[in-house]
């Protein structure tokens, strides 16, 4: 269904942008991302699964999940959405990590560009305060490849809702 991905770091060292686009409209895409019985389905990297305990998709709206990795390490995770504009753009804080470790703290906009009939771009840019937190979540969460991966799931579960699941 994905028709194209890229992922970088950008040439600042506290910024990740990853991109894809899907075969898919915007509309599905953005309802994959705000409604909490579609984003628990591929929210996060391969072999992960989410438990939402609340999402609040709103200005000043908190969402708060814990993904549990493959290993069974859990990651909590608080954020606060500072702006949402349906079907465009949502920025929320970063807040959580690997539970017992410092958490990782930034901003995340995702935003979901119609580029064709059908086909939808969605973008992730994380900033991070610090270099130093930059390189922490490249270095010890994967934050590059996991952001991939993550795109990757939302693309099988966007063709599972097109279908109709």
């Amino acid at each position: 269904m994905a028709h194209e991905s890229e992922a970088r770091a950008s040439e600042s060292d506290r910024e990740i942008v990853i991109t894809r686009v899907f075969d898919a409209p915007r509309h599905l895409a953005w309802r994959a991302f705000t409604d909490p019985r579609h984003i628990v389905m591929w929210w996060g990297p391969k072999g992960f699964t989410t438990t939402i305990l609340e999402m609040d998709v709103r200005p000043n709206g908190v969402w708060r999940h814990v993904m549990h990795g493959p290993d069974g390490t859990d990651y909590p995770n608080n954020s606060v959405f500072k702006e949402v504009v349906r079907p465009e753009r949502i920025v929320y804080s970063i807040g959580g990590g690997r539970a017992g470790d410092a958490p990782v703290s930034g901003e995340a906009t995702w935003t979901f560009d119609e580029v064709a009939p059908g086909k939808t771009r969605v973008t992730i840019r994380m900033v991070f305060p610090k270099p130093e937190d930059f390189a922490r979540v490249v270095r010890d969460h994967g934050a590059v490849e996991g952001g991939r991966q993550t795109l990757e799931r939302l693309d099988g579960h966007m063709a599972k809702m097109a279908a109709g699941d």
